[in-house]
């Protein structure tokens, strides 16, 4: 029974990055000179409330030999320049040496190298995790980058099935980051240009503000048109969208999905009243055969205006604008959902009935907003249960029983058949670029 309640509490655990504290145990074989008092005796501070919540049993070692993550640390400190950071910073001449005594198997030595290698391990996630300015917007405090406590990352990785797939699979980054470090190794063993370096660092940047798979979260990417979901470790969907046109990109917002919208209404842009409406109902059609209403104004409980009120020369012309409004139904831009996380320009995530745009190998077409290639299955992951289909109520909300975390970023780099390619950049987002130059 313990083993199954500790099971749920897992992806918890890891996902706030082991903040709720595992229950103290008692150190084994703790007598003077043996292991767990010599880790007791090395560790100091925040170090020492981590060991004492195990034990004072060793993570880096086990039977007296250092373990296969202790071997996977050594590596990733190795090749640190991939992530910007410098390995002699890690101390990595020491650790060596210090691993090198431990094989002697004197209980001294394998404390010392023990707490040094925690020690390390814990600077290297910390500047790892440290965020460069990308242009990305926070909505919502709760999704800035935070600096995570020795503890906490002590304790992710403590949890973690297997400590070496943690820390070769790098469990505490986003597997965005991932990826795009993939590319950026292929691209300094090929001798690539600094151009194409820099351009790949500001990727890893944009990719370095992202959370682990361990936090319930939704990735957005504007530059490939693609939206992934996470959960407990794993992606649990991926799915293509539809966003922002070159002159109304879809922004770079860091926020949190809050509700849902069934059956909504469409608030038709201005502009599109002028120029596509307009011209209907002056050759003749009325607002209502097309499934449209216009309203008084933009306030939250506005009259609906009877066609006799509205002076459709002027709208056409421009010198009037018009509230309109697109009713619930299959043809409704909206779709049957949209998803909010509120946000000063009105952006969104929608369910949408026109399903051709998705088969483009370019997915630029909309006004900011993400369309969704399947709008059901994200909606039935945030919230727990599949979205209703007979509800009779326009623009109903329905609040999340969780909310849930969305980063809207822009990643131009990708892999190709030949090595790193990069997208067109619609946006003119990587003339930054430079800035991580030679870094």
């Amino acid at each position: 029974m313990r083993h199954c309640v500790f099971s749920r509490l897992l992806p918890l655990l890891l996902a706030f990055g082991g903040a709720l504290a595992p229950p103290v145990l008692a150190a084994s074989n703790d007598r003077p000179g043996s292991l767990s008092q010599l880790i007791r005796n090395e560790a100091d501070g925040k170090y020492a409330r981590f060991y004492q919540s195990r034990g004072y049993r060793p993570l880096w070692f086990n039977g007296g030999k250092a373990n296969p993550a202790a071997s996977a640390l050594m590596s990733q400190i190795g090749s640190a320049r991939v992530d910007g950071l410098d390995p002699d910073d890690y101390d990595r001449e020491g650790l060596r040496r210090v691993l090198v005594d431990a094989r002697s198997g004197d209980p001294r030595a394998i404390a010392r190298a023990e707490v040094a290698m925690s020690q390390a391990f814990v600077d290297l996630v910390t500047d790892m995790r440290e965020p460069e300015r990308v242009g990305m917007t926070y909505l919502n405090k709760s999704v800035k980058p935070r600096k995570r406590g020795t503890e906490a990352v002590l304790r992710a990785a403590m949890i973690a099935p297997s400590l070496a797939t943690y820390i070769t699979s790098m469990g505490w980054m986003s597997p965005h980051y991932v990826r795009q470090r993939k590319m950026m190794v292929r691209a300094m063993n090929g001798k690539s240009s600094e151009a194409t370096l820099s351009r790949l660092r500001l990727n890893m940047e944009r990719a370095r503000i992202l959370p682990s798979a361990w936090t319930h979260h939704i990735v957005v990417d504007s530059a490939s048109g693609k939206l992934w979901y996470y959960q407990a470790g794993a992606q649990k969907g991926t799915m293509r969208v539809v966003v922002g046109k070159p002159e109304s990109p879809t922004p770079m917002y860091a926020g949190v999905v809050q509700y849902a919208v069934l059956r909504p209404y469409w608030n038709v842009p201005v502009d599109l009243v002028q120029k596509l409406i307009a011209p209907k109902v002056l050759a003749g059609k009325s607002l209502s055969s097309m499934g449209y209403e216009a309203l008084s104004d933009w306030g939250a409980n506005p009259r609906k205006l009877a066609a006799s009120e509205i002076d459709w020369r002027a709208v056409a012309r421009g010198d009037q604008e018009l509230r309109v409004r697109q009713l619930p139904g299959p043809t409704n831009s909206m779709g049957r959902v949209k998803f909010m996380f509120p946000n000063q320009t009105g952006i969104f995530l929608h369910d949408t009935p026109d399903r051709k745009l998705f088969a483009k190998a370019s997915r630029h077409f909309s006004n900011g907003c993400v369309r969704l290639e399947d709008a059901p299955g994200l909606g039935k992951w945030l919230m727990g249960r599949a979205l209703p289909t007979k509800t009779v109520r326009p623009d109903q909300a329905v609040s999340l029983s969780a909310p849930v975390p969305i980063y809207m970023t822009y990643f131009t780099a990708t892999e190709g058949k030949s090595g790193v390619v990069f997208l067109k950049d619609v946006y003119k987002r990587d003339g930054e670029a430079k800035r991580f130059a030679a870094r």
